[in-house]
């Protein structure tokens, strides 16, 4: 989503999902992972709209909808090129919008020639006629067709591709920045998205800012007082194969069992082992951790002050409701004892400090304010000023 449109979140609130006319739900057991967010699509459905899910598996909630695309595993990409063919070929895209708001026409017209609904139906199991009548609803329903997607569509080797092609169709529908509309992806874990807000991303500054767009990180650098790298990262499946060939030799993991979580347990296992220095900062001693030559006990979320934000981007405060317990500390806390340690000069000495930093630094957090979260409830980004309402 951030190659695609600068910014990884959803791109409408999840209220608006239960007004939208038709609905494409992608690698999303969304009545089980997200369940309130599942309440507003079978909402949508009484309400009249269209129910489409893209699934290998029978879920809950193809009880409710009008088609079950039962895919084969791993074609995601092929159907979604498919229903973007027909949506060319038979001229129900938004041609406007797509004329006046997006770039790259001529050349995805040529890329998806290939995926036509038979071949599609051929790799992906599902007949053609389905594939073209989704394609027909989802263009006739739009501009108020919403796309939702989860875990089952980026965990995978392609999963940066499988979202592109969502991403696609939502631009050749003239879905985004429309009401009951747009692509929204739905966090697989708790502040996953306040994660990339901050710049916990190889390729971004927090607030999305690239780092190699002119003048950022010479932003960055005067604030924080420090040279930071002219490139990009790299990211974590590259790190892993990095360690074993010896390049990357140091390793800082917070808040995830890689040994388990990765898809190739062995490998994440083996870089792991191949690399000079682990610290592994969490709340349990995991099966990484017990890889790791530091641990540090880390608060839980009942432990700590600061801000989460949920998946349509709403920043939300975060209170203790009590005290780390025995030797852990908050992330925070760590991280700026860490910070002095190194030698790193700050004036940051809490949670509010940090934010009140990134809100400075970062234009889409500028107006959000621990005073306005407490009297307000919540904010969603973009929220420029503090006259602002934020953006829904």
């Amino acid at each position: 989503m951030a190659v695609m449109v600068g910014k990884g979140a959803m791109t409408n609130s999840i209220e608006e999902l239960a007004g939208t006319d038709f609905l494409l739900v992608a690698g999303s057991n969304t009545t089980e992972a997200h369940p309130v967010i599942s309440l507003r699509m079978k909402r949508a459905v009484r309400n009249g709209a269209k129910l489409v899910v893209i699934d290998p598996r029978k879920i809950e909630l193809t009880k409710w909808a009008s088609r079950h695309l039962q895919i084969n595993i791993g074609t995601d990409i092929p159907l979604f090129n498919a229903l973007a063919h027909v949506m060319i070929k038979e001229g129900l895209y938004d041609r406007e919008y797509v004329e006046k708001r997006t770039e790259g026409f001529d050349e995805l017209a040529k890329h998806v020639e290939f995926y036509t609904p038979e071949y599609a139906a051929e790799v992906c199991g599902v007949p053609a006629e389905e594939i073209i009548a989704t394609a027909r609803e989802y263009a006739a329903a739009s501009p108020k067709a919403a796309i939702c997607y989860t875990l089952g569509i980026t965990e995978h080797s392609c999963g940066s591709h499988n979202v592109q092609s969502i991403a696609n169709l939502g631009m050749l529908g003239g879905n985004f920045g429309m009401p009951n509309a747009g692509v929204n992806p739905l966090r697989g874990q708790n502040n996953v998205q306040g994660a990339s807000d901050s710049g916990a991303l190889p390729t971004d500054l927090p607030g999305y800012q690239k780092i190699e767009r002119p003048g950022v990180r010479e932003k960055f650098e005067k604030a924080w007082g420090a040279e930071l790298p002219k490139r990009r990262g790299i990211t974590k499946i590259t790190a892993m194969d990095q360690m074993l060939r010896g390049r990357v030799r140091g390793v800082y993991i917070m808040g995830e069992n890689t040994v388990i979580s990765d898809p190739n347990t062995n490998h994440a296992r083996k870089a792991l082992e191949a690399a000079d220095f682990i610290v592994v900062q969490d709340i349990f001693m995991t099966d990484t951790a017990r890889l790791a030559d530091v641990v540090l006990p880390a608060g839980t979320f009942a432990e700590s002050d600061g801000t989460f934000a949920n998946s349509e981007r709403r920043v939300q405060r975060v209170r203790p409701a009590i005290k780390p317990v025995g030797e852990s500390r908050t992330d925070v806390d760590i991280l700026l004892d860490l910070m002095g340690r190194f030698g790193i000069s700050q004036q940051l000495e809490s949670p509010s400090d940090v934010w009140d930093e990134m809100r400075w630094l970062a234009p889409i957090f500028g107006g959000i304010t621990y005073d306005r979260l407490d009297a307000e409830g919540g904010l969603q980004w973009p929220c420029p000023t503090e006259d602002h309402p934020g953006t829904e």
